[in-house]
């Protein structure tokens, strides 16, 4: 005998939907708890990492600043000989600021004045002492900073100062207890409103399974229908479902008759579609000749239609791999279809075409089908979007390499050596900003294909842009042993435009100039302002350029043919995104150049009428 579920499917699957109804809402109260406990957790946590870097930063400061102080003064007191002034100094000073430790060595290590006078080792000041001091000490007092310290005609001494050790603790427990408070508040609040929420839509919810249940393939309007008791929204859904019901049972399956359309209008339909078709379209009977072409298919087959139709189709078509894929279509109507990518040249330039080869049905006048698509500025951007990728994959593999190598050796070599640490620091803050560079480039050129390239409006003070500059590419130039100068006027004037867009500009060609410039040469910068025109002219004396590179070397992802550019790294866009940033600001970028000679580029822009003079 079947049971009762077996009887009433609609039954089991009305208890399912009330169930996953309650199961969803439960969980939902559930995420926003753990939610909340997640945040108020991360917010302890943070607010203790804050407290605990600030008090850290306190005292870094204080013993800087007490150290400065004290050196200061020590230097003055051992060139002047006073050294029992001295030693009441540092032990004035470990007394009042609480320091521990406060001491003056000499190269040798002997202690000449300290906060406890039983470590003194030498007992009178000499004349003078042969040695260099060293800030390496920090071992045995933690937070130990050490000042060199330069007595004239003496020597080299260190002070050293170390606050004591902060035993506060590294969390204020009275953050923590109100964090804690507002915590449990919160949930109290969550619980409340939880409860409210789910009286309030259980009934929208259970319409919600109900339509999942729908989109699952239950179709019975009884297993769909909710509890009445649910509130408005079920009773509306109830009902809605049972006009639903009704309409369907008045409602037959009704067919659509149409009159059969005119064949000649059908064909006047068709062939007007195919008209349209952006691809070429060629259809093909069983003898090869060619009974329908398409405007496109002439222009991309360079032949007229008149021509083409009613003649074998393999006279217009050179590539043999086509014309014998038509055939096979033609003979073997089960054949797949194949798809054929060919090179053909015309007057200008070569162009790739796509023949996509396939048979029709048997009861068509025509048994063969060719697609042909022009696939040329396709698979020009493919590849220029490839090289693109490994270029920029390239680009950002070296700085992202340099930035882990000194973090290692700084983590390794740098706790003890603070000239190490301090040099792996400059290292990594330098592959920083070229890996910004190098993204900027990116967003800029996703930018300008998106047509969405935007100036920010505002006053660039080129006093102030062009010093930067020079400081910023100061050490890179001494790097390649490359002189770099800047000839500036002694005033310039304060320009209308996007500072970020015109420092991009101005940085690309600088870069570039000390990039292709070998060491020994010389890149120099000249800034004028004449008729209302900024002008910034920037020569190097680098490897220069052929006439056919200087046409091609404002676009994007251009590198040229020259061995010794495939030996520097670049993405072939930074003269691109220069030259659009500038013409987006009413200016341009010009170039002059000869291989082996250097390069000149010139960069205009208009000073807008009024701008104060700095």
């Amino acid at each position: 005998m079947p049971s009762d579920n077996e009887r009433n499917p609609g039954l089991v699957y009305r208890l399912r939907l009330v169930f996953r109804n309650d199961l969803h809402l439960t969980s939902i109260g559930f995420g926003f708890t753990a939610i909340l406990l997640a945040a108020m957790a991360a917010t302890t946590w943070w607010t203790g990492h804050m407290q605990d870097q600030a008090k850290r930063q306190a005292r870094t400061e204080r013993t800087q600043a007490i150290g400065g102080t004290l050196a200061r003064t020590t230097e003055v007191l051992l060139a002047d000989g006073r050294l029992p002034r001295l030693r009441r100094l540092v032990v004035e000073t470990a007394r009042e600021a609480n320091l521990a430790r406060c001491r003056v060595l000499l190269p040798d290590g002997q202690v000449i004045a300290d906060a406890s006078p039983d470590l003194i080792t030498l007992p009178e000041l000499p004349a003078s002492w042969p040695g260099q001091a060293h800030a390496t000490d920090g071992q045995t007092v933690p937070a130990c900073r050490a000042f060199i310290l330069a007595i004239p005609d003496r020597g080299e001494a260190v002070l050293q100062v170390a606050l004591h050790a902060d035993t506060s603790g590294e969390l204020f427990w009275q953050t923590r207890a109100g964090i804690g408070a507002v915590c449990v508040l919160a949930l109290v609040t969550l619980t409340l409103m939880h409860r409210r929420f789910r009286s309030t839509f259980r009934g929208i919810w259970a319409v919600r399974q109900a339509l999942l249940a729908r989109h699952d393939g239950q179709c019975s309007p009884s297993a769909l229908k909710i509890n009445a008791d649910w509130g408005m929204e079920a009773n509306a859904w109830n009902s809605l479902l049972d006009q639903t019901d009704q309409a369907q049972r008045q409602t037959t399956l009704v067919k659509t008759q149409e009159s059969l359309r005119n064949r000649r209008g059908e064909c006047s339909d068709l062939s007007a579609a195919c008209e349209a078709l952006a691809q070429g379209l060629v259809l093909v009977d069983t003898n090869g000749e060619a009974k329908y072409v398409n405007s496109a298919a002439a222009v991309l087959l360079q032949s007229r239609r008149e021509d083409i139709e009613g003649h074998d189709i393999a006279t217009f078509l050179p590539e043999e791999e086509v014309a014998e894929a038509v055939r096979q279509a033609t003979r073997r109507p089960m054949q797949r279809r194949r798809i054929i990518e060919a090179e053909r040249h015309d007057a200008t330039n070569p162009l790739l075409l796509r023949f996509v080869v396939r048979p029709v049905r048997r009861e068509d006048s025509a048994v063969a089908m060719i697609v042909i698509e022009d696939v040329t500025q396709q698979r020009v951007a493919e590849n220029a979007r490839n090289a693109f990728v490994a270029q920029a994959t390239h680009e950002l593999r070296t700085p992202l390499t340099n930035i882990r190598m000194y973090a290692e050796m700084g983590l390794d070599e740098g706790q003890n050596d603070l000239a190490c640490q301090s040099n792996c620091l400059s290292i990594i803050n330098q592959e920083v900003g070229r890996l910004d560079r190098i993204v900027g480039d990116i967003l800029s050129v996703s930018e300008i294909e998106a047509g969405s390239l935007r100036l920010k409006a505002d006053d660039v003070r080129l006093e102030e842009l062009f010093p930067a500059l020079q400081v910023d590419y100061a050490a890179q130039a001494r790097e390649k042993s490359v002189a770099l100068t800047f000839d500036l006027p002694p005033k310039l004037p304060v320009i209308q435009g996007d500072r970020d867009k015109i420092a991009l500009g101005v940085h690309n060609l600088i870069g570039n100039a000390l990039k292709y410039t070998p060491a020994g040469g010389r890149v120099s910068v000249t800034v004028t302002v004449n008729d209302g025109r900024l002008g910034v002219v920037v020569s190097d004396t680098g490897i220069g350029m052929s006439e056919d590179d200087q046409q091609h070397v404002f676009e994007k992802f251009y590198r040229s043919a020259d061995k010794r550019v495939g030996q520097i790294e670049g993405s072939g866009l930074g003269l691109a995104i220069a030259r659009e940033v500038i013409r987006l600001h009413g200016g341009d970028i010009t170039v002059e150049s000869e291989v082996d000679e250097g390069s000149t580029f010139t960069l205009t822009l208009p000073v807008v009428e009024g701008a104060p003079v700095a």
